[in-house]
């Protein structure tokens, strides 16, 4: 990311410090199309975080690199209202089943009050589109586990500036990802599933212990995976992000985990055998 991005988690850093230094240590959930986010997130930090953002003028040089441009289009109500392109067109089954007007629309902050966000590729080639600059479309999917739904905001980038030209409703089976999908979650929240799902031996490279800059690399065997596994994220949604990558029914998908503030980012290979996913690989 560039430096608007930057500092946009710099500014998401400061407010949820300050809130939380000066409030209570209340807990809520949040609640998105009829499912619960199980990520403990001070809501009094992160409203406060927004309300700053609202006030922040983007960079021009945001619209660059798409990473620069979501983390202000989540953060910043005006701007937000601005990159619509009103009345928005709302798509199911590959019709047309709605049009929100302005008026109608609500606020939407994406992966923000989760604090982290998914991407999913099929090999490690692909993984440098983050940063491709020439991207002109690029599509942030809110996957919901419970309802086994994908929620997909389309942006075009139309004369230099993003633009969010279009939202759409498809169903697990309707994706590419099905297969991996209702696999992860089960894998998320499944302690024994997690061990059945593992390769004979897990390359890992970890945080080493005994040295605060220094990282850790080996294998273990699926009994050693409670006492390497990286934390995994809440079962109830993820947001991916699609940045032009065509997927494919392939063998293989490496799922990365970003956080916003904290700079954490955990890497995860799976590859699947026999009709069974398994995680070969994980860096975190």
């Amino acid at each position: 990311m560039k430096k608007s991005a930057f500092y946009f988690v710099w500014m998401y850093f400061v407010a949820i410090v300050i809130v939380t230094w000066s409030c209570s240590d209340k807990k809520t959930t949040a609640q998105e199309d009829g499912v619960s986010d199980t990520t403990a997130v001070d809501t009094a930090a992160t409203d406060t975080m927004e309300a700053i953002m609202d006030d922040v003028p983007m960079p021009k040089a945001a619209d660059e690199l798409f990473d620069d441009f979501i983390f202000n289009f989540a953060g910043n109500k005006k701007l937000q209202m601005e990159r619509i392109a009103f009345p928005i067109e709302v798509y199911r089954g590959g019709k047309v089943v709605e049009k929100i007007s302005p008026k109608d629309w609500k606020i939407e902050r994406f992966f923000m009050r989760q604090g982290y966000y998914t991407l999913i590729f099929d090999n490690l080639k692909q993984m440098s589109v983050v940063k491709d600059t020439a991207i002109n479309r690029v599509v942030v999917e809110k996957i919901l586990f419970k309802n086994k739904t994908v929620k997909q905001y389309a942006f075009n980038r139309i004369d230099g500036r993003w633009m969010m030209t279009s939202v759409g409703y498809k169903s697990f089976g309707e994706t590419v990802n099905a297969s991996f999908l209702n696999f992860y979650h089960k894998f998320s929240v499944d302690s024994t599933f997690q061990v059945e799902s593992m390769d004979d031996l897990v390359m890992f490279t970890a945080p080493d212990p005994d040295d605060d800059f220094g990282s850790i690399t080996g294998s273990i065997t699926p009994e050693q995976w409670p006492f390497f596994k990286p934390e995994l994220i809440p079962n109830g949604q993820i947001y991916n992000i699609l940045y032009g990558q065509e997927y494919k029914d392939g063998s293989q998908k490496i799922f990365v985990v970003r956080g916003i503030a904290n700079g954490l980012e955990t890497e995860m290979t799976f590859k699947k055998k026999k009709g069974h996913w398994k995680l070969s690989k994980f860096t975190s």
